[in-house]
């Protein structure tokens, strides 16, 4: 038997994004909304489903279940507060030597709420990733802000509805 010997040098790369968006949406509805589109409702940005799993408790995972024991585990949950913090650790979308840590922060602004995330990495991660993370985080935010909107929207018709019975 052969085996061959080989030693090359890497060096780890580190990320660190942060990014805000106002959602005209109460916090309770904007949390919803994050663990909706982190699980079933997540799409990519040409609009394909791209349908995760997310177990909201400490430890629960984030993962991409492609059916048959099979697919992506990408997280953990380390902390979970709702409505106001959400935090997250692991290999997130990166099949390399890396560790990652997300944290979703909420805080009431005015009639809506301000979301902020902030992701910082670490390990083997190749340039062409590291260059498409702050377009795919920008992404997610606006799907959690079109879903947060979609729902307090709703949820404003339907409150209109039984004010409009009531009063009958």
């Amino acid at each position: 038997m052969s085996t061959t010997d080989t030693l090359e040098q890497e060096t780890v790369q580190t990320l660190d994004i942060r990014k805000e968006i106002s959602i005209a949406a109460p916090i309770e509805i904007t949390f919803e909304s994050v663990l909706e589109e982190m699980g079933p409702g997540s799409e990519l940005p040409d609009g394909r489903p791209f349908p995760m799993k997310i177990e909201p408790w400490p430890g629960g995972r984030w993962f991409r279940d492609l059916g048959g024991n099979t697919g992506h585990l990408w997280g953990h949950v380390q902390v979970i507060k709702p409505p106001g913090l959400l935090e997250l650790v692991g290999p997130m979308p990166m099949s390399f030597p890396a560790v990652n840590h997300l944290q979703y922060r909420l805080t009431p602004e005015g009639n809506g709420t301000k979301l902020v995330i902030r992701h910082r990495g670490m390990g083997l991660i190749p340039q062409e990733l590291r260059d498409g993370m702050p377009d795919g985080w920008e992404h997610g935010l606006k799907r959690i802000r079109l879903i947060a909107e979609r729902k307090a929207k709703s949820g404003a018709a339907a409150g209109n509805d039984r004010n409009k019975e009531t009063k009958r």
